[in-house]
């Protein structure tokens, strides 16, 4: 034990199994989980929708909510539910001393716009003029900013007044391994006392499925669970909306403050090359993990080369896998986050959850004493972490 552990003290999750710690504990820990998709809106794809959100709850002022879109207004209230489980939420000298560190893209653009802008080209041949008579009206600068990814960072400021410094990763899965890893990487070393980090992402627009399916990456047909896609049509990523903060604190701090954690966080271990066997094998070895059997909250994406590699990975070390995209859908940014906060409800708990996929995923009986997350890219980029009891 040290001062300077990374100790887990708030989690705040929203999926579409719904919002908190406990909505989402209880999903998982069903005989029977059930996903909550929907086919329809933007068939041949299907998306794990956001849950009805009270937006209220964590963004008090209407005006601050009218001038997010939907990615910014998750991450804010996500973000919320983390300060208000740690206890800190209310506690002003507590916000202006927190550090932020947040994985966020590049933000939602107006469809209705970019449709209206493509249909008049087609028969205004002056494409020059045209896009100057639209910059005057519908493409205004001050809509633009409100789209960078560090506004994330900027509105939880604003709303939830954490006022320390502030870091934004842009980059899928990798953004995600990078904010935690740097979050983690700053209180061990001192840098940091107590930091807010996570990650939003909205899958519901069409601009994010076209990010996806340029590459040929999105499952189509009828869903199939995450580990079952590698003989389905198209690439297997099957996307969802959701949100994942977590408030990391020094042993010291937390203790000084009388609060208790969640978990420990352990080693972080990230690789930037394209996902194989060797290289998640490796990832999975710098754990140095005990040889007994452990819990694994796989943040695999589905698409087909990646999710096979990762399986084959975690089989061979004996492992036993729950990919919870399953039920959540992937959620790029987010799956590094919301993987290390289940595995620290898991460790809480002191419980394993039944297999999600009882094809694919093995039973573990006994005590959670250490949990593992990962999150491979479904391009490049992964990283992997240890949980454990704090």
């Amino acid at each position: 034990m040290s001062a300077n552990d990374v100790v887990i003290t708030g989690i705040g999750l929203v999926s579409s199994l719904g919002e908190g710690t406990s909505e989402h504990w209880n999903r998982i820990s069903d005989a029977s989980p059930a996903p909550v998709i929907d086919g329809e809106r933007f068939a041949p794809y299907t998306v794990h929708p956001l849950p009805e959100i009270d937006w209220g709850k964590q963004i008090a002022k209407r005006g601050d909510q009218r001038q997010m879109e939907t990615w910014q207004r998750l991450g804010t209230y996500a973000a919320g539910l983390a300060l208000d489980d740690a206890g800190i939420k209310n506690d002003e000298a507590l916000c202006a001393t927190m550090d932020m560190v947040v994985a966020a893209g590049g933000g939602e653009r107006d469809t209705a716009v970019d449709i209206s802008i493509l249909d008049q080209s087609r028969s205004n041949g002056d494409h020059g003029v045209l896009l100057n008579e639209r910059l005057t009206t519908d493409l205004r600068p001050t809509l633009f900013l409100a789209q960078l990814s560090n506004l994330l960072a900027g509105n939880i400021s604003i709303v939830h007044k954490v006022t320390g410094s502030s870091r934004t990763f842009m980059g899928e899965e990798g953004a995600g391994v990078a904010a935690i890893q740097t979050a983690a990487a700053r209180i061990r070393s001192g840098q940091s006392t107590h930091v807010l980090v996570g990650a939003a992402f909205q899958t519901e627009h069409p601009d994010m499925l076209l990010g996806y399916e340029l590459a040929a990456y999105l499952h189509r047909g009828s869903w199939a669970p995450v580990w079952s896609r590698s003989e389905t049509q198209g690439g297997g990523i099957v996307p969802g909306s959701g949100g994942a903060f977590l408030v990391l604190e020094s042993r010291d701090h937390a203790e000084k403050r009388g609060r208790k954690a969640y978990a420990r966080l352990g080693r972080v271990a990230a690789a930037g090359a394209k996902p194989d066997q060797a290289a998640i094998s490796h990832l999975l070895g710098e754990l140095d993990l005990p040889d007994h059997p452990h819990l694994v909250f796989s943040g695999a994406s589905g698409a087909h080369r990646a999710t096979e590699m990762e399986k084959i990975a975690i089989d061979q070390r004996g492992l036993a896998a729950r990919g919870f995209s399953t039920l959540t859908g992937h959620m790029k940014e987010v799956q590094f986050p919301f993987a290390v906060a289940l595995a620290a409800l898991a460790v809480h708990r002191g419980a394993a959850c039944p297999p999600f996929e009882a094809d694919h995923e093995k039973p573990l009986d006994g005590p959670v004493e250490t949990a593992v997350a990962t999150a491979i890219g479904y391009h490049r980029y992964g990283g992997v972490a240890t949980v454990a009891g704090a």
